[in-house]
């Protein structure tokens, strides 16, 4: 075993002299006090190793005893992991003592002597490959595969596998050899470097099916697709938690992770207090039940920072890699950068814009990378979808982590101020927004056949309402409302029509909170239909007076059940308010 002895320390970069073989990302673990703290080789130079220490280092001097475990980061995968609330290194926080973590203080991921219902899937001379189930147990509502661990190369034979029934993770389910005569003893868990993608599958389909979030703003206007990515830009108090926390609970996701990375605690303590109550709209369970999530706070080491997304990631493709539809939610990636930015800065690295590291859209890009839906060796399908949020200094999107993010990243929801100022919410302006996805081939012959033939063009009719809207808002607050024609109000009240009826909406009402594709169609259907409707209106006043009318039964309708007699009752007034106009005018 490789050791060594600590040589300089800056804050919680080490530099350490070696005796032997070391590998980049290694952990290794410093002595202080009869406590082993906890840090990982970022840097290699000859007989020198850079660490960054994962905990509080106060106390640590020169000439330190340093021990190498010859391990990379890795995480536990195995059943367990939902409802846990882990932190960047996957210590479960539930399982430490005490109100703070202490340094040098580790729990396991999972507790392997807890027991679940094992199902084998194979028999004695089955052949499989890395990633190939071979055994099944329930965990909450999902079916967890037990697969053959993705570090195996080759093809494996069972030579033994257990018989249904009840056993500890720790107990071994099955025996494996290969064409070598190597021989493997396998538990019900693995573990799995963070840094390396998880690579078990046939091929990588391009995205096609909408991701749904049940937010009219995105899935209509800007939709992400299943197994794609997106990110949301927006200055402080703009809503970016509250967005990403409304789509964890509205998704039809089978598993939902969440990273707070350097997010203020107060904010993540509320996620563990309010995540047991919601039930998921899908399964009818509590949320917590397909939910994880990896805290690392910014008042927790801010190295870890960089652990905590690809914790979340990995674990990501591991539900993926079972068939899963998973949502990977990180909160925020700037803050991640930011670590990036601070160590490169220690170890005299040259800088690039904004003193962050050369390489950081190359290492955004690759985090990216790993998100996507696809297709395993046995059929089964699982995707990736991957959201995440960018904390741009001062609101400047021109900064380097929005920009990096932004040519990867497909899909874009620019959080407003002044729609958060304005209580229009969600905050997301839809005309500053973009989903790539609407240009995709095979996202359009989805659109086409699940939703309506012509339904992207809707969307892009919509935007355009939106667009003169706001020109003609404009020239009102420029000349006046006498001195513009009755057309200029006309389109301001249609783009508000649109904004108030279509894209607003009430997380606290459990009824507009989540809204199905199929009356998204309908309600943006209804609007369309309004703002093409002939109107004659005697002066600017009587326009505002319609349109509030208009939008009041529009809002009433989005607070009644779909399709019930209380929404098709507001409908038929909706159409006698126009026959009467009609009449009227």
């Amino acid at each position: 075993m490789t050791k060594g002895k600590i040589t300089a320390i800056l804050s919680n970069l080490l530099q350490v002299e070696v005796d032997g073989p070391i590998r980049q990302n290694e952990i290794c673990y410093v002595l202080k006090a009869g406590e082993e703290l906890m840090a990982e080789v970022i840097k290699i130079n000859g007989n020198i190793a850079f660490a960054q220490l994962f905990e509080a280092g106060s106390g640590l001097k020169a000439g330190d005893p340093v021990r190498f475990s010859g391990e990379l980061l890795e995480v536990s995968l195995g059943p367990g992991l939902l409802s846990k609330n882990f932190d960047g290194l996957q210590n479960d926080l539930e399982a430490m003592p005490g109100s703070f973590i202490q340094a040098g203080q580790r729990t396991p991921a999972l507790d392997l002597d807890e027991e679940y219902e094992f199902t084998p899937l194979v028999e004695p001379g089955a052949v499989l490959e890395a990633g190939d189930a071979f055994g099944e147990v329930p965990e909450n509502a999902l079916k967890h595969a037990i697969m053959l661990p993705f570090k195996f190369e080759g093809k494996w034979e069972i030579i033994e596998i257990a018989p249904a029934g009840t056993y500890p993770l720790k107990h071994i389910v099955a025996k494996v050899k290969n064409d070598k005569g190597e021989s493997r003893e396998l538990s019900m868990v693995q573990k799995w470097p963070v840094k390396w993608p998880i690579k078990n599958y046939l091929r990588k389909e391009r995205p096609a099916e909408i991701f749904r979030t049940g937010l009219r703003v995105i899935d209509s206007l800007n939709p992400i697709a299943e197994g794609g990515t997106a990110y949301i830009p927006g200055a402080f108090g703009t809503g970016k938690t509250v967005l990403q926390q409304a789509i964890a609970k509205n998704n039809r996701a089978e598993v939902v992770i969440l990273v707070a990375c350097g997010e203020r605690a107060n904010e993540v303590v509320e996620i563990f207090h309010s995540f047991p109550e919601l039930e998921d709209l899908a399964t009818g369970r509590k949320l917590k039940d397909k939910t994880t999530i990896v805290c690392n706070t910014s008042n927790m080491p801010v190295a870890a920072r960089e652990a905590s997304v690809y914790v979340g990631m990995t674990m990501a493709e591991y539900y993926r890699s079972m068939g899963h539809k998973v949502l990977l939610l990180a909160d925020s990636t700037s803050r991640w950068a930011q670590a990036l930015r601070e160590m490169s800065n220690r170890m005299e690295e040259l800088p690039g814009t904004d003193a962050f590291p050369v390489e950081l859209p190359a290492v955004i890009a690759n985090f990216y990378g790993r998100a996507g839906k696809v297709e395993m060796r046995n059929g089964t399908k699982g995707s990736v979808t991957f959201l995440g949020t960018v904390s741009p200094a001062g609101g400047n999107f021109k900064e380097p982590v929005t920009e990096s993010t932004s040519k990867v990243a497909r899909c874009f929801y620019a959080l407003s101020q002044k729609r958060a100022d304005a209580k229009r919410y969600p905050a997301i302006d839809p005309l500053q927004s973009y989903s790539r996805y609407l240009d995709y081939e095979e996202f359009q012959a989805f659109a086409a056949k699940n939703i309506e033939s012509d339904w992207i063009e809707k969307v892009n009719r919509a935007k355009n309402l939106l667009s003169k809207g706001i020109e003609a808002r404009d020239q009102i607050s420029i000349l006046g409302d006498d001195s513009v024609p009755l057309d200029y109000h006309r389109d301001f009240w249609k783009s508000e029509l649109i904004d108030f009826a279509f894209i607003q909406q009430d997380s606290f009402d459990d009824t507009d909170m989540n809204s199905s594709l199929e009356r998204q169609s309908f309600m943006l259907n209804r609007v369309l239909d309004i703002c093409d409707k002939p109107q004659e209106f005697e002066d600017f006043s009587a326009v505002s007076a319609f349109y509030k009318k208009v939008i009041n039964l529009f809002k009433q309708m989005n607070y009644s059940d779909f399709e019930s007699d209380d929404f098709q009752k507001f409908n038929t007034e909706l159409e006698a308010l126009f026959n009467l106009q009609s009449t009227e005018a």
